[in-house]
């Protein structure tokens, strides 16, 4: 259990701090780098899609049908939103490292269950549409 403290504590370090951790490996071409900074964008540019939904959900969708569905849908985009922008970081810091050390690329089962998540969330909704056309 210490070591995983001290595991989280370098990440945080990196995340923060990246001039003063180690640098570990070989330099990687720049391409790489600035593909995997891309990447990181993109997953940023989803998380504040999800922010804004949520924001938006809570601010400009009237009251709907079923007891506090509008609030349940804002918190939830906004709590998405807020785990999509600290897995970026997470993954861009741990492809980075992997890059200079030349190992495997990590791999990471968040796409597929964000994508569930959505799909699941649309799903939901659907339901919800289709009982307060039918009442």
């Amino acid at each position: 259990m210490f070591t995983r403290l001290v595991d989280n504590q370098r990440v945080l370090d990196q995340w923060f701090n990246p001039q003063n951790t180690p640098v570990v490996g070989e330099k990687p071409d720049y391409r790489f780098s600035l593909a995997n900074e891309r990447t990181f964008l993109a997953w940023i540019r989803t998380a504040l899609a999800l922010l804004a939904g949520g924001l938006a959900c809570a601010q400009f969708l009237p009251p709907l049908q079923i007891a506090y569905l509008r609030e349940g849908i804002a918190i939830a985009l906004l709590l998405l939103g807020g785990v999509v922008a600290l897995r970026a970081v997470d993954h861009w810091a741990r492809t980075e490292r992997a890059m200079r050390l030349g190992t495997d690329l990590p791999k990471s089962r968040f796409p597929a269950v964000l994508a569930l998540v959505v799909a699941l969330g649309a799903v939901l909704l659907v339901i919800a549409v289709l009982v307060k056309a039918i009442w």
